[in-house]
């Protein structure tokens, strides 16, 4: 991978960097983002508490999950706990509302008990592309995980698409009965999907993981391993952290070290109870330079710009 300071071009994704900060409050802090430049791909994770008809039933708690979703270019979704198929492709349809092109993944129903969860994930179509036949479930021997990650293989779209940045996203929500055991596990899985295909070297586990950094047990042993998440609370309740994205470096070099969480209660004015009513989590995001950091020679010509034909 090419180091932050080897060429000219990553420095002026540096001062893109230091622009967006001034912008949109990208930094190692609680931030809300209101931009989606051409220049960073926004990825985040959001465990949307007990996301099912109930919920997508309140208008107003509808509204503000949408205008979450409208900051970022791929929200990891967690804890879809419905009967009907139809809670995510109504909640896409709000956020579409605007005339936004949002589509969405959706994995299995699973757990060891009655009330079953989804993951999901929701993303924008202008800006992001999927493989299609690299949606799947994590493997899960010894049945460690409660509910074994979705995994799914994502480009940014970008024009020329041979400089598009490819990554694995991994879904997880971990019990929080047996974070330790399923914490470990996850650090198996993180491990596979680094050698699923000879072409991807980027992998970012994200979601709840009921635990904080120094209790990340095995994945810590990951060589390079990075939490773009530290020192800041993510729940409603601002006294855990629980959510994160976790990738490796230098694999993962396309990270640009803006990072944020986006506190609910300030961004939309909601008073706890209101912010509860959404969520009992924040979603938390990371920012990620749109092109292979890896290919230096095709990077020359200067920061990705947008598609200039229309799908």
């Amino acid at each position: 991978m090419v180091s932050r300071g080897a060429s000219s071009l990553l420095g002026r994704v540096a001062a893109t960097v230091v622009a967006l900060v001034a912008c949109i409050g990208l930094s190692r802090v609680a931030a809300a983002v209101t931009v989606k430049p051409w220049d960073a791909v926004l990825i985040a994770s959001f465990n949307i508490q007990v996301f099912g008809e109930s919920k997508i039933a309140k208008q107003q708690v509808v509204n503000v999950l949408a205008q979450v979703v409208r900051n970022f270019d791929i929200v990891a979704i967690q804890e879809v706990r419905a009967k009907s198929d139809g809670v995510i492709p109504a909640f896409v349809k709000a956020v579409n509302a605007d005339g936004s092109r949002y589509h969405y993944v959706i994995g299995p129903r699973l757990g060891r008990t009655v009330s079953k969860e989804q993951y999901a994930f929701v993303y924008d179509t202008d800006r992001i592309e999927v493989d299609a036949t690299s949606i799947g479930t994590a493997a899960n021997p010894g049945d460690r995980l409660h509910r074994p990650p979705l995994f799914c293989r994502f480009r940014t779209r970008i024009t020329p698409a041979d400089r598009a940045f490819s990554f694995w996203l991994v879904d997880t929500h971990t019990d929080p009965d047996e974070v330790p055991q399923e914490v470990d596990a996850l650090a198996e899985v993180f491990v596979t999907m680094r050698s699923a295909r000879p072409d991807e070297d980027d992998v970012i586990l994200l979601g709840d993981l009921n635990a904080g950094p120094p209790q990340f047990g095995r994945i810590r042993q990951i060589p390079g391993i990075t939490c773009a998440v530290s020192g800041v609370t993510t729940n409603t309740r601002r006294s855990k952290t629980y959510d994160n994205l976790i990738f490796a470096m230098p694999a993962t070099s396309e990270y640009l070290g803006a990072w944020g969480v986006l506190d609910l209660q300030s961004r939309y004015g909601l008073s706890l109870d209101q912010a509860l009513e959404v969520s009992d989590h924040n979603p938390v995001w990371a920012a990620f330079y749109p092109c292979e950091t890896a290919q230096p020679a095709s990077m020359q010509s200067g920061i990705a710009r947008a598609p200039t034909t229309a799908r």
